[in-house]
């Protein structure tokens, strides 16, 4: 029978056999909690939980995860400890500036439970890897950093059945929730279409409070132990909102959306967030400086422009001169463009994928405006045209 949406679930994980004398011992200020007891600490034994991110996040998730008695952990990040890391990741070093992030947080993790169980997938998580490692797992734990993961952790938790807890920080502020296909609203249905990539600030350009990756990295592992235990009310319907500067909570109730396409496959989901799919253009797209198009304008010497963002973005404002074709049309082969052709966008990244798709395809002379229309209209607001 399948379970009703909007009923609390019950425990997500069967309980382990027995504790051991030590776990039982290490756990025993959560076991004497009211409504917990031994058997909740025996369905955390035997529960495996993989955490996306080990950045800011993840650092303070799998710490509490490994104290609370996890049985298992997955980590899953391809990337490595930076300095400029260290003021918020505080579960990795200044020792550590240079080693693979889930070796650092793995250590971390052991330090404070040698019996844990860890797995350690150095890679990104990515539409070919995402079902297979998420089928090896209870729960899930996003605490990525870019919409392209949110969107596929959210399509890969629904399709293998499994909870999602997701969060997101940035600046002064942070969210999460819980998607849970049986159970009720996912992240789709909470952000049904990405923002424009060009609109989007990451940490590196807004920057991050460090004692909000705490509040909020805390918070998902307190949603994963209440999944897995069946105490208290997950946040499933519901997105619980932060603002550290004010020191306030609000929480907002969502809904399923009722006309929202099915998820029936994972998808391109850097072309479905309009993300270059790398930093560097591929050989033969070259990037196109705003001073120099505007030279080559006013000479009379203009390339073919193309603008690659959606509809209501080019209503607003566009090159003068310029045609339309989105993105998705160019990059899934269903436009050829002939050079010379400079492609823009808001900022670059559209862009920059779009003439990516171009030069494989063989397009001679292929450009993108590096800073896009946002950069060319401060420079020339006489070749922009609005309405």
């Amino acid at each position: 029978m399948e379970p009703l949406e909007g009923a609390r679930p019950a425990p997500l994980v069967e309980p382990a056999p027995e504790l051991t004398p030590a776990a039982a011992a290490r756990a025993r200020r959560q076991i004497v909690l009211p409504g917990f007891g031994e058997e909740a600490q025996r369905r955390l034994a035997a529960a495996r939980v993989l955490v996306i991110g080990a950045g800011g996040l993840g650092c303070a998730a799998v710490p509490y995860l490994a104290g609370a008695g996890i049985g298992r952990i997955g980590i899953v990040d391809d990337d490595a400890v930076e300095l400029s890391n260290l003021h918020r990741q505080v579960a990795h070093t200044t020792a550590d500036l240079g080693r693979a992030k889930v070796d650092s947080l793995a250590e971390t993790a052991l330090a404070i439970d040698p019996g844990l169980t860890i797995d350690r997938h150095r890679a990104r998580l990515t539409a070919e890897n995402a079902l297979a490692l998420f089928a090896e797992y209870d729960l899930v734990i996003d605490g990525s950093d870019n919409f392209p993961t949110r969107y596929l952790a959210n399509d890969a938790a629904q399709l293998t059945g499994i909870p999602l807890v997701w969060g997101a920080i940035l600046q002064f502020s942070g969210q999460l929730g819980v998607a849970w296909h049986a159970h009720g609203p996912g992240y789709r249905d909470l952000f049904p279409q990405p923002p424009a990539a060009d609109t989007v600030l990451d940490c590196a350009e807004g920057g991050v409070l460090p004692g909000l990756c705490g509040t909020v990295g805390s918070l998902l592992a307190t949603e994963a132990l209440k999944l897995i235990t069946g105490v208290g009310d997950p946040l499933i319907g519901r997105v619980l909102l932060y603002d550290a500067l004010a020191a306030r909570t609000r929480e907002l109730r969502i809904n399923r959306d009722p006309l929202a396409e099915p998820v029936t496959e994972l998808i391109d989901y850097a072309l479905f967030c309009g993300v270059a799919a790398s930093e560097d253009p591929a050989a033969g797209a070259m990037p196109l400086a705003g001073a120099e198009l505007v030279e080559r304008i006013r000479a009379g010497a203009a390339p073919r422009l193309v603008d690659v963002r959606s509809a209501e973005e080019r209503a607003e404002r566009r090159l003068r001169n310029s045609e339309w074709v989105p993105l998705e049309r160019i990059v899934s082969g269903d436009t050829a463009l002939s050079g010379p052709v400079t492609i823009y966008c808001e900022r670059d990244p559209r862009s920059v994928r779009a003439a990516e798709a171009l030069a494989a395809r063989g397009t001679v002379d292929v450009s993108f405006l590096r800073g896009g229309i946002h950069e060319f209209a401060r420079l020339a607001p006489d070749l922009i045209e609005r309405g």
